[in-house]
This record gives structure tokens, sequence and C-alpha cells, in this order.
């Protein structure tokens, strides 16, 4: 399956939406790290949130590149969690590092 990253245009709410969709590895992770890096880096943005509910695939590339947005103090996901990413949480343990919520629309009042 072809992989995407689509950075939402933002509201003016300090809150910035990046989607991803596909299959994400080591391989195909520059996208993703072309908007996570804008993000992290500018401190207008109050909250990243994540949607990672149309992801059909996270090995532990994916899982670093979310834990270093994680270090920011500001990443939400917006689920729900697909099976992939939760087993990779399993594995892994992290699971319970990210505050996740069940959707875009929630994710920006927690």
């Amino acid at each position: 399956m072809e992989q995407q990253v689509l950075v939402l245009p933002d509201e003016g709410d300090g809150v910035r939406v990046i989607a991803c969709v596909g299959e994400f590895d080591q391989d195909t992770l520059e996208a993703f790290r072309e908007a996570g890096n804008p993000a992290a880096a500018d401190p207008t943005v109050q909250r990243i949130i994540l949607d990672v509910s149309r992801l059909t695939f996270a090995d532990s590339s994916m899982l670093n590149e979310m834990l270093r947005l994680l270090r920011t103090g500001r990443l939400v996901l917006a689920g729900p969690l697909p099976p992939s990413l939760k087993r990779v949480f399993e594995l892994t343990g992290a699971g319970t590092l990210f505050p996740t919520a069940q959707s875009v629309e929630t994710a920006r009042t927690l």
C-alpha cells in the first residue's frame, strides 16, 4: 500500500495535525520526518497530534520517530490505534508512554 503523510492546515489554535496513512518502516520514514521536524521546532505549535488511525504497518523505526516527537512533551496520538501499532506497543512496552485519544477532535481537547 502506498503511504502518505498529510499535514493538515493549522487552525490558529497552536495544534499541528499530522496524519500518517499506509505502511511506515525505515525505508519510508522520510516524509514523516519532514512533517514532524518543523512541528517539533516551531515554538508556536503547542500540541502535535499524530493521526495514526489509517496506519497499516509500523515498525520500530517508526516508533523511534514517534518517541522523538514525544520528547517534545507535545505529542498526542489520535486513533483508534491500528492493530500493527498496538503490536509494536505490546512488544516494546512503549504504549503507556503515549497520550492517546480516540479521534483528532478528542486529541485537541487533551
